[in-house]
């Protein structure tokens, strides 16, 4: 197993419905990073699982959506600021009306991607991590 398989802190999922990537806006909280930012599906490692169980999990509980792991088409880990997988999913548009927002986060919405990456209110270093991913779709 490579060691960033292995040692890694979270994963996050830009996650196409069509040809909008669904958004997160973060709590308000002072307590977080990037209160109130505009972030990504995914979170924390539990326990011993695998970037992409940790990925999927984390789409299920924010999104309620399940997904296999076939429908994860693109994968890079990033070791800062935290050690990170950043995956991409496409899912037809009309799996929007699929989704179970979870208890996280202050709402969901879509966006164009290129809107994300270059919105000043999404967190920071998601913003180029976007703009990688669709250069490497050749999006």
């Amino acid at each position: 197993m490579e060691d960033s398989e292995s040692k890694f802190d979270g994963t996050k999922v830009i996650l196409f419905l069509g040809e909008r990537i669904a958004v997160i806006r973060r709590d308000a909280r002072p307590d977080i990073p990037y209160p109130g930012a505009l972030d990504l599906p995914g979170g924390g490692r539990e326990g011993a699982e695998t970037p992409e169980a940790c990925a999927l999990r984390e789409l299920e509980e924010e999104l309620g959506l399940r997904l296999d792991r076939e429908a994860l088409i693109w994968r890079r880990f990033y070791p800062r600021p935290i050690r990170a997988w950043f995956f991409a999913a496409r899912l037809p548009a009309d799996r929007a009306g699929q989704v179970r927002f979870g208890n996280e986060g202050q709402g969901w919405q879509l966006m164009r991607p290129r809107e994300f990456a270059a919105c000043p209110q999404a967190v920071p270093h998601f913003r180029p991590r976007v703009r990688a991913c669709l250069a490497a779709l050749g999006l």
